[in-house]
């Protein structure tokens, strides 16, 4: 599924490495971005079978299908993740998401890594991007400085390995981890990247409570959540996809705004009275943005006047 300009992924699944019926059948499911596994659900004596499978899966596809989830494999860490990287990089890969990162100096290693096997194997230089996923006090803090790092595009927090690095219990309402995701929602949006993924429930079961952590993390700064199973899909994809009254609003906000711009105005007032400047249109750009990628297809935008156009006359 092609994501378009500004949006994020609503669901991102994870998909075990080791079951090629499993990866064919993912292709089908609901999720914005499928997440092929070679780390944590693939056991150590399975990981060359694994690694074999991905490669085959994503050599059947000469280029990304605009109709399928974007498709993203993680690596394990250290060298068995350089024979990941060297057996996975490809035109069908959307991106790597890198386990258990620890620092800035490791990211980019594996930022040069798949810069070197785009040059060798044909592809557009920076196409593939980068996920690290954060899974200890040392990557936390961090954050901001590998959030900065060239090729990242969205940061993840791998929330079980912290929580028994650090210690933590979370509770029912996870408050425990409140200042390690505003802490990363921050980070990313200081590097101008996406906003993060948020982390995965392994209660796949109660969609209730998985609704209700989900508004909180949409509510964070969060775009969008990892998945383990399927049946988290149409729950984790309604809750970060706007409502008809939020796109709406939106274009309103958007049109106006370049209305404005048009006339010599940097702000205007809405219909409810507020003051509207270029701080809430990006907001409302990016409402309409996810609500592209939903499938919902709001009006064209008006053109965005505070950015410069290439012409031919």
């Amino acid at each position: 599924m092609t994501t378009p300009a500004g949006a994020a992924p609503r669901s991102h699944l994870y998909v075990p490495g080791d079951r090629p019926e499993v990866l064919r059948r993912a292709v089908a499911r609901a999720a914005d971005a499928l997440i092929l596994d070679l780390e944590d659900s693939v056991a150590a004596a399975a990981k060359e079978r694994a690694r074999a499978a991905v490669a085959a899966f994503l050599a059947e596809r000469p280029a990304p299908v605009a109709a399928e989830p974007a498709l993203w494999v993680r690596v394990n860490p250290g060298a068995v993740g350089r024979a990941d990287l060297a057996a996975v990089v490809g035109p069908a890969l959307a991106g790597v998401c890198l386990a258990k990162t620890e620092s800035v100096a490791e990211v980019a290693e594996v930022s040069w890594l798949i810069g070197a096997l785009e040059s060798e194997r044909g592809l557009q230089d920076g196409r593939i991007a980068l996920s690290p996923l954060l899974e200890s006090a040392a990557a936390v803090f961090a954050a901001r400085e590998i959030a900065a790092t060239p090729r990242v595009l969205r940061l993840q927090i791998g929330e079980a390995d912290l929580c028994a690095d650090i210690g933590v219990e979370p509770g029912p309402d996870e408050r425990e981890l409140l200042w390690v995701r505003s802490q990363v929602v921050l980070a990313s949006a200081a590097a101008r990247i996406d906003p993060p993924v948020g982390p995965v429930s392994t209660d796949y079961t109660d969609l209730g409570a998985l609704r209700e952590s989900t508004v909180a993390l949409r509510r964070l700064g969060f775009a969008g959540r990892a998945c383990i199973h399927p049946a988290q899909l149409a729950t984790v994809n309604e809750v970060f996809t706007p409502t008809p009254g939020e796109v709406e609003r939106a274009y309103a906000v958007v049109a106006g705004h370049e209305a404005a711009i048009a006339s010599g105005n940097g702000v205007f007032v809405d219909g409810r009275g507020r003051m509207v400047d270029l701080a809430v249109v990006r907001g409302a750009r990016r409402t309409l943005a996810a609500a592209r990628l939903a499938g919902l297809r709001p009006r064209p935008e008006p053109p965005d006047l505070t950015q410069p156009t290439d012409r031919t006359d």
